[in-house]
């Protein structure tokens, strides 16, 4: 009789004891939850996107930038061109019978964005902090300078920013660009065009004298006319990050872009041939001076791939 009271006490303490381990492993997997909660997929991301049921993708590229963005025989060529191709594949719209590639001038990249004339700009698209109150980007996919280019004839003469503020010479840059906002923080003069293209045309003319933009877009001009042209090693301004640009009010769309530009860039860093690298050494890579390598993109969104749902053998 004695022993009974005892049995029941332990029968007590046991019952307190699981009572309290279910609550702590209860907390415990409500902490796990929290600190590693399911991650939304590609295609759930995709849904909320504004071009989700679209039969085409609309993607603003430059059409005479050489090497970047250009319309040679009918078909859009160079190295924006195949980061675009990369990303329409990414999000669904692969092939060129998906695509609609939208001619965009520098200064008319933003009001195509923001007027909905196209989805997605990749087009040389420096991101800059004004920029970012108007339209979103993802990226960088590319980090360049600017430089200057000149005529042979002038290849010793125009050598520094003092040269460039010499009256004499006549500097040409596209509207819109960093590089007009920069000439004019240097107190370089620049007369102003729609395209660089428009410049390059300019010198060989005789109607300007060097030419003003990043080093990514004049290696392309350069690759065209090898033997009219040279790039003065001239850098000024900061390094110019470029980015896809995306609607601001797209920011599901953003996040997409982001996450495939970083696929790229891990695929490079494991050493694989990256969709990056495959595009940058059949367009840019031998005309630049110094080989480049694709830079990590910025707020990359933690999402589950296609791929990662596919069962594994």
């Amino acid at each position: 009789m004695n022993a009974h009271p005892s049995r029941i006490r332990l029968r007590s303490v046991a019952t307190t004891l699981a009572v309290a381990l279910t609550l702590a492993l209860a907390a415990a997997a409500g902490c796990d939850s929290r600190q590693e909660p399911d991650l939304p997929s590609v295609q759930e991301k995709l849904r909320e996107t504004h071009i989700y049921g679209q039969s085409k993708l609309r993607i603003g590229v430059a059409i005479n930038e050489p090497m970047m963005g250009e319309l040679r025989n009918g078909v859009h060529v160079g190295f924006d061109v195949e980061i675009a191709r990369y990303i329409a594949a990414s999000l669904g719209y692969e092939g060129d019978q998906r695509l609609e590639f939208v001619p965009v001038s520098t200064e008319d990249r933003i009001p195509a964005l923001q007027g909905g004339a196209v989805d997605l700009v990749v087009s040389s698209f420096s991101i800059t902090e004004e920029r970012k109150k108007l339209v979103s980007f993802a990226g960088p996919y590319f980090v360049t300078t600017q430089e200057v280019m000149v005529p042979i004839r002038l290849k010793d003469k125009v050598r520094t920013i003092e040269d460039l503020r010499d009256p004499a010479y006549k500097i040409c840059t596209s509207g819109g660009s960093t590089t007009e906002a920069e000439l004019e923080k240097h107190q370089v003069r620049a007369l102003v065009v729609k395209d660089v293209g428009d410049c390059v045309d300019g010198i060989r003319a005789g109607r300007y004298d060097a030419v003003s933009s990043d080093e990514a877009i004049l290696a392309g001009f350069l690759s065209r006319f090898p033997t009219e042209f040279e790039i003065v090693d001239m850098p000024f301004g900061t390094s110019e990050l470029l980015g896809v640009g995306v609607p601001i009010g797209d920011p599901a769309l953003r996040d997409l872009v982001a996450f495939f530009l970083d696929k790229s860039y891990q695929q490079g860093r494991d050493g694989q041939a990256s969709p990056w690298q495959t595009a940058y050494n059949r367009t840019l890579g031998p005309w630049l001076p110094a080989e480049k390598r694709q830079p990590q993109p910025l707020e990359v969104p933690k999402l589950v791939d296609f791929d990662d749902r596919a069962p594994r053998r």
